[in-house]
């Protein structure tokens, strides 16, 4: 039996593991988490979502497993039921080790005798579906037809059939497990299952020479690696690592999983944005394990890459939801951006370790933005509902839902919201890093010594900090204490956005009362002293609102603004602005801003007001009306039901949408051959056939056949002209282009589906609208009837009928 180590799951194993090709000089010496048990949180913000997450999130959650036959899955492959496989997708296994890896670390922090018994009982499951040799994939065991599209018809065989991905959940959870609860059950399943993978890939003749297709599990290997100090589990992670990009054993490169090139090759962020965060944590993990400069050096060029042209405001990574990833260095649309929740997550793992790596703060400024912005706008206020993808902007056309299909992200936050405390602290030899403000206390293991801290603080609304060193080290400490780079004049460390003016105060700091004189290097101001129980540290960063200014290759947000105080994002919604419109709504740069907290609004949040105009027309003239204009954090927005919402607001007139006068089509029910038709009627004017900012229209998975969409009416009236706008996607790398021929067909009287009379020819120019004009007639419904292009999609921006 191996020897496991009794360390923190996230601990940072410093030694060398084995020879590299190129070796960089170790950092002064790696940072070591201070494990989230360690850290209490009894501040308004924080301690509220964490325990909601305890009570309400993780029990919706395995109930939601249980409702959607997850669990089942596991009693089928073990045969402890009989029945067929339930769910979609081959990764439904892992939506169970998220969930469980989430209740461990609740566990760990406040014990539960009930949940204990019934995350045994989970583990039971888990263990009657693994297969004798470790092999542990559910859909595969139980020979899921359905899903054979996936997997194919045996084992390993296909490189985006999760089974490693599964793998790599599985081992996650079982390290959080045991050294939540000390029990080697689920560990044990896990290094079964991990033996059997080391056996299948590698480097040798009659193994599989795959990278491992959507990435986890080189990460959830160096998390074995570090809780047994078998080496053999961090030689596979950096494996599959090596892997990528060589095209070996017949499979296709693919920028989707980042396997377009070699990791120390890539400079620049593609794909799939989970992919490319996980991927880039585990590389990150194995680059600063081995003090290897090229590996390190890819991830930090990504990232660069990441942070100076693909970030959002939020921390939000992922622009697209074609491939659920990355477009072109500053495509940051708006209304269309998908900024998945769990990329936001992987956004933190990256940068924690990049800054565990390099000991620089400017990663902790992503993470920090990423935290209180990008990943806790993926779940509501209750708990119990979830954003999927978290747009910038909406019209009433995004919502959060219970449950998903792909269920990836409500799973995926039960696991993360219980680990936020483990954030907060790190440590080396000589210095104790305070990266996070809350109220909080914390039992920082020093040296020889347990170093007690404890903060007050009513941040992220208030800039005041006391940090008080409620037990000393017994010897001379350094406290390094993160000043963020929003207090610094920097919203994100690139030149992605800039704050619209710069504030000579910055921040104050005081020891004992006596006000201190810091300089900030890497983002950290050190004190170093024998400090004695009983000492504060007395912070002030003042919380003006600011107003961001996105880099001028951005075409989005030209002419516009988002607001942000102190760390969080702020958002306009129609429920604080009279249920309005708010796209015809503008405040001008230098507009005052007022702050206040409401107590009873969204569980207590900081609101913002000031004064705009709001741009109307009246008889085909544009007016100016005057508007009181109000701004909550947009991590709160749709928790009162569908709304109107943006985060950047226009600042001057000529940048804001006049929201159209009533048409027919405006209220009209759109349908289509592939099911929902969003964005056809929702009165934006695209720019260009390529301008996705908006909500549009396309065919999803519909290839050169016959298609249609259509307006329904609630009574009949009376039609002579249409207008279509095309999708055109050449400069987006999609394959939406005009139809081969289209024509326009109403319902008539009879139900029966005749076309226009028309002497018009149906236009596919791009880049305006094509217009047909027909004679008049009366219809209760409106067809537009479409032959896609051999091998090609089609879509459309806009439709407008009169």
């Amino acid at each position: 039996m191996m020897k496991i180590k009794t360390i923190g799951y996230l601990l940072c194993a410093g030694a060398m593991a084995f020879a590299c090709t190129k070796q960089q000089p170790k950092p002064s010496e790696p940072l070591t988490p201070v494990p989230f048990t360690a850290v209490h949180f009894t501040d308004g913000f924080w301690a509220p979502k964490i325990e909601i997450n305890r009570t309400v999130s993780i029990p919706s959650a395995f109930q939601k497993c249980e409702e959607n036959g997850r669990l089942d899955n596991f009693a089928l492959a073990g045969g402890l039921i009989e029945g067929e496989q339930q769910g979609d997708f081959p990764f439904d296994d892992t939506d169970v080790y998220k969930v469980l890896e989430g209740a461990s670390y609740a566990l760990a922090v406040q014990y539960d005798p009930q949940l204990d018994h019934y995350l045994d009982s989970v583990i039971n499951l888990i263990d009657a579906a693994q297969e004798d040799d470790g092999y542990l994939t559910t859909c595969v065991t139980n020979k899921a037809e359905r899903l054979k599209g996936w997997w194919g018809s045996s084992r390993w065989e296909r490189l985006n059939s999760h089974e490693l991905y599964n793998s790599g959940h599985l081992y996650e959870a079982a390290v959080a497990h045991y050294l939540a609860t000390g029990k080697r059950t689920l560990l044990d399943i896990a290094l079964k299952n991990a033996d059997l993978v080391d056996q299948v890939f590698g480097p040798g003749e009659n193994q599989k020479h795959v990278p491992s297709g959507h990435p986890i599990i080189e990460m959830a290997l160096v998390k074995l690696y570090r809780v047994t100090n078998d080496e053999k589990y961090l030689k596979l992670a950096r494996y599959f690592i090596d892997e990528t990009g060589k095209g070996t054993d017949g499979h296709q490169l693919s920028e989707y999983s980042q396997d377009h090139k070699p990791i120390v090759d890539q400079d620049e962020a593609v794909g799939h944005a989970v992919r490319l965060g996980y991927l880039y944590s585990g590389v990150t993990d194995v680059a600063s394990l081995q003090h290897d400069a090229q590996l390190m050096d890819a991830t930090k060029r990504v990232w660069e890459n990441v942070v100076s042209k693909k970030l959002y405001i939020t921390g939000g990574i992922g622009s697209r939801a074609q491939g659920e990833g990355f477009g072109p260095n500053y495509e940051l649309p708006n209304m269309t951006s998908y900024c998945e929740t769990c990329a936001s997550i992987s956004n933190v793992y990256w940068n924690y370790r990049l800054f565990l790596n390099e000991h620089d703060a400017k990663y902790y400024d992503v993470l920090e933005r990423v935290l209180y912005n990008g990943v806790i706008s993926g779940v509501s206020l209750s708990g119990d509902k979830f954003f999927y993808d978290n747009p910038l902007e909406s019209l009433h056309n995004h919502d959060r839902a219970p449950w998903f299909g792909c269920a990836c992200c409500p799973s995926n936050i039960t696991r993360f919201m219980a680990s936020i405390p483990g954030y907060m602290y790190a440590t080396d030899s000589q210095a104790v890093y305070v990266n996070l403000f809350a109220e909080s206390n914390a039992k920082v293991p020093f040296g020889r010594d347990t170093v007690a801290i404890s903060q007050t603080t009513k941040y992220p609304w208030n800039g005041d900090v006391v940090i008080k060193i409620d037990q000393a080290a017994s010897e001379k400490m350094k406290l390094k204490i993160r000043i963020p780079g929003w207090a610094q004049n920097q919203p994100v460390p690139s030149d992605l956005y800039h704050f619209a003016n710069q504030l000579a105060d910055s921040f104050t700091l005081e020891i004992n009362g006596e006000k201190e004189n810091a300089t900030v290097e890497n983002g950290y101001v050190s004190l170093a002293k024998k400090w004695k129980s009983g000492d504060e540290i007395t912070l002030n960063f003042p919380m003006p609102v600011r107003k961001i200014v996105a880099n001028e290759n951005v075409p989005n947000d030209k002419g516009k603004l988002a607001y942000q105080r102190g760390p969080v994002v702020y958002c306009f919604e129609d429920k604080d602005n009279g249920n309005g419109f708010l796209f015809d709504c503008f405040a001008k740069t230098d507009e005052a801003v007022e702050a206040q907290f409401e107590p009873d609004l969204l569980g207590g949040v900081v609101k913002l007001q000031l004064k705009g105009e709001r741009v109307q027309l009246n008889e085909g003239e544009k007016e100016l009306e005057p508007v009181s204009l109000t701004a909550i954090p947009y991590y709160a927005w749709d928790n009162r039901g569908t709304s109107n919402m943006l985060v950047w607001l226009a600042d001057e007139e000529d940048a804001v949408v006049v929201k159209p006068e009533a048409s027919v089509s405006t209220n009209a029910n759109a349908s289509a051959s592939s099911g929902w038709a969003p964005g056809l009627n929702d009165g934006f004017d695209p720019k260009s056939s390529g301008d996705v900012d908006k909500s549009y229209f396309y065919w999803w998975l519909k290839e050169g056949s016959e298609e249609w969409v259509q307006y329904e009416f609630e009574k009949p009236v009376t039609l002579s002209r249409s207008d279509v706008y095309w999708l055109d996607m050449t400069h987006y790398d999609g394959n939406y282009r005009v139809p081969q021929s289209w024509k326009l067909e109403v319902k008539d009287s009879k139900g029966n589906w005749v076309p226009v009379e028309t002497t018009d020819a149906y236009g596919v120019a791009l880049d305006q609208y094509n217009t047909v004009n027909f004679k008049p007639v009366k219809t209760s419904a409106v067809r537009l009837q479409a032959k896609l292009q051999e091998g090609e999609s089609a879509g459309i921006l806009e439709w407008k009928l009169n």
